[in-house]
């Protein structure tokens, strides 16, 4: 059995000789392991944590941690893991609590990517994605196929419904619909330009001044992007606009994706 001779297994772990146990890594008295499930490194499974085949788990992530809830007052709670997960770096995932009906559950082939937060009391359903800085509360419900984005906050007891995909950065106080897109609306835009930054950067005031220019052409006149960049491409060509803004037309004219204005 691989078990790396500076890791910690507790007497009464289940560890089968399949699994691989890696450096600095601790398992509980507790904790189930099913068949060739890998612990990379300094990983620390704790509490009643039961977990299935096929599992794989990154650095710096904790499994079974008490959970966050001040009435929690040390009672044997659980948490279960399918088979064919991948939980990534620096993950806690904490047990559930007597009044939130004692254990937290994780499906089959999921992805938990790094710094995701499972709440207490959780329950993540089968083959969904939880990308960086997803962070859910207690009672929260994953159904299946459901894939959030990176730090996506999701409040208590809501229920994210089945192959729903959320946003990147969407904070969740409601349930969300089974199949939807959700997204908190983007209203992002550029406000002028980094005028301190530039000057700190050696850029002279006359090549700030051609910058200001091109960015009230693409920003406070009636152009549309196109437009405006036709323009701008006229007043660099009879030397007014320089090197500077050469650089700024050529960079949104090879944006794919557009860019905020």
């Amino acid at each position: 059995m691989p078990i790396h001779p500076s890791a910690i297994v507790a007497t009464g772990a289940v560890v089968p000789e399949s699994c691989t146990v890696g450096p600095f890594c601790i398992v509980g008295p507790n904790v189930v392991l099913g068949e060739r499930c890998e612990l990379i490194s300094h990983v620390v499974l704790h509490g009643h944590l039961t977990m299935g085949d096929d599992n794989r788990v990154f650095p710096f992530t904790s499994l079974g941690c008490s959970p966050q809830d001040l009435k929690y007052k040390g009672e044997p709670t659980k948490l279960t893991i399918g088979n064919g997960n991948t939980f990534r770096e620096s993950i806690t995932v904490s047990r559930g609590t007597v009044g939130g009906g004692g254990e937290t559950t994780i499906g089959d082939g999921c992805l938990i990517m790094a710094y995701v937060h499972i709440g207490h009391d959780s329950h993540i359903g089968n083959g969904c994605i939880l990308p960086n800085g997803a962070t859910l509360a207690g009672h929260v419900i994953v159904e299946d196929y459901a894939v959030l984005s990176a730090n996506a906050p999701v409040h208590q007891y809501c229920t994210i419904g089945a192959y729903a995909y959320i946003g990147g950065g969407t904070t969740i106080t409601q349930d969300v619909m089974p199949y939807s897109l959700t997204s908190v609306r983007r209203e992002n835009r550029a406000f002028g330009i980094n005028k301190v930054g530039l000057e700190r950067r050696g850029f002279t005031p006359d090549e700030i001044k051609q910058l200001r220019a091109a960015y009230r052409l693409l920003q406070g006149s009636k152009l549309n992007t196109s437009q405006a960049l036709e323009t701008i491409r006229e007043k660099i060509a009879s030397g007014e606009f320089g090197e500077r803004v050469g650089y700024l037309a050529d960079f949104i004219a090879k944006s794919e994706r557009g860019v905020i204005k």
